[in-house]
């Protein structure tokens, strides 16, 4: 597992950092003589992970992460990094493919230098630094480390307290509220079907079972508000009626669970005469 990474504070400009990672390095780092122990010298503080929102990940598209950190050092270090993962031992697992480091302010007091540091973490769901992909049961808490190298040679590992949760994508497709025109008092039927990402056959499946409600918002105002929650058949099939009294649209919202992100449909504007 090999970080390149070139450091430009001064300009403040984007740079990529590349991640390209070895199994056996991976567990050698989490496993070598020492590795958890705190250096004193070196400290990682204020990780925060995606703004402290879980990280929804779908079947195919990469993303980025917003990532922030504080790194404090009384020794000169050749590259340091924050680094999602879970697993311990020989089943270490890596999370993020790369980073973008936009900034990594300086500043120096009592002896220590800091470096406030603003990042964007790469994920791809199909592909991890191990050349493994997401599956399904990934989909739960991930740990963080920091790792830093010094000039030396010589590294420090820690283990840190911050956390972030990864999710599987959810979405309705087909949502349709009809017919429309609607005469003012009468019903409309509004449809859906609810999927959610299956990372392990890398497809999105039928979600059935989940309580999923029904919103709506007045023309020519900005907030929805909650209309009926109903439950997904089990083939995740959405169906409802609900009375026509004004101008408006019609959404779907799920709010998600522990382990899938929530979702809320585009929308569709009935006109009530």
């Amino acid at each position: 597992m090999t970080w390149r990474k070139r450091r430009l504070p001064a300009a403040r400009r984007a740079v990529t950092v590349l991640a390209t990672a070895g199994a056996a390095l991976a567990s050698t780092l989490f496993t070598a003589p020492g590795a958890h122990a705190a250096d004193s010298d070196i400290t990682f503080s204020n990780v925060v992970i995606n703004k402290g929102r879980p990280i929804v990940l779908g079947t195919g598209a990469r993303i980025e992460v917003p990532l922030t950190y504080t790194l404090k050092t009384k020794v000169k270090l050749d590259d340091w990094s924050v680094r999602v993962r879970r697993g311990t031992g020989d089943n270490v697992t890596m999370l993020a493919i790369g980073s973008i480091q936009w900034s990594c302010g300086q500043s120096v007091a009592g002896g220590y230098t800091y470096y406030d540091c603003d990042e964007s973490l790469q994920i791809d769901p199909d592909t991890l630094p191990s050349g493994k992909k997401l599956v399904n049961s990934d989909a739960t808490v991930w740990n963080t480390s920091g790792l830093a190298i010094k000039i030396d040679g010589s590294f420090d590992l820690d283990l840190l307290s911050a956390t972030t949760r990864l999710k599987r994508a959810s979405v309705i497709a087909g949502a349709d509220a009809s017919s429309e025109p609607v005469t003012k008092g009468k019903p409309i039927t509004v449809k859906g079907t609810l999927k959610r990402a299956n990372w392990t056959t890398h497809r999105y499946d039928l979600y059935g079972g989940q309580k999923v409600t029904l919103q709506f918002k007045a023309a020519g105002t900005t907030k929805y508000t909650n209309v009926k929650t109903i439950t997904a058949t089990s083939a995740g099939a959405l169906k409802t009626t609900a009375t026509a009294a004004k101008d408006g649209t019609w959404r779907w919202y799920y709010a998600g669970n522990s382990v899938t992100g929530a979702y809320a449909t585009n929308g569709d504007y009935v006109d009530v005469r």
